[in-house]
């Protein structure tokens, strides 16, 4: 299997995209498929802090590892990506004003079933059971996800 690029997008880079991260690593790995993961934010606001601790508890909780993520704005590289999923739909207007390939952009729910174009809320405003529903969106997307990855 060819190496693939996969970046996921949020606004600041320590919530949203950085659980998709973690979550499609260890699918991806528990699949056997061979792919560059990777994550970012829109803005730049939160370079270099780490994950949200809330979402660090919550990736741990369901027996992922959060790693020694540290937080980044899109670079022009990331733009040029096989394949971004943002996680909302300003973030995928966003992206390809910032030159991204409009083709190579997605949103997150593009890939659950029944939720296509729908955003996946920022948890960062409330507590654990907004962190608990990201969760569950993210792992929702990634059968399908992987299943597009796989065709690389």
């Amino acid at each position: 299997m060819s190496r693939a690029e996969l970046v996921f997008v949020c606004l600041g880079n320590i919530c949203r995209s950085a659980m998709a991260e973690q979550v499609a690593r260890a699918k991806a790995f528990e699949a056997g498929a061979v792919l560059d993961i990777g994550s970012a934010g829109i803005s730049g606001e939160e370079h270099g802090n780490p994950i949200d601790p809330r979402a660090a508890r919550c990736l741990r909780a369901h027996g992922y590892e959060p790693g020694s993520h540290l937080a980044h704005r899109i670079t022009r590289d990331e733009l040029r990506a096989r394949l971004l999923v943002a996680m909302e739909a300003y973030q995928v207007d966003r992206l390809v004003k910032m030159g991204a390939d409009a083709g190579a952009v997605r949103l997150l729910t593009d890939f659950v079933p029944g939720r296509e174009g729908t955003d996946v809320p920022d948890p960062w405003y409330g507590g654990p059971a907004g962190f608990e529903s990201t969760l569950e969106v993210i792992e929702a997307a990634m059968p399908a996800l992987l299943a597009e990855t796989s065709t690389w």
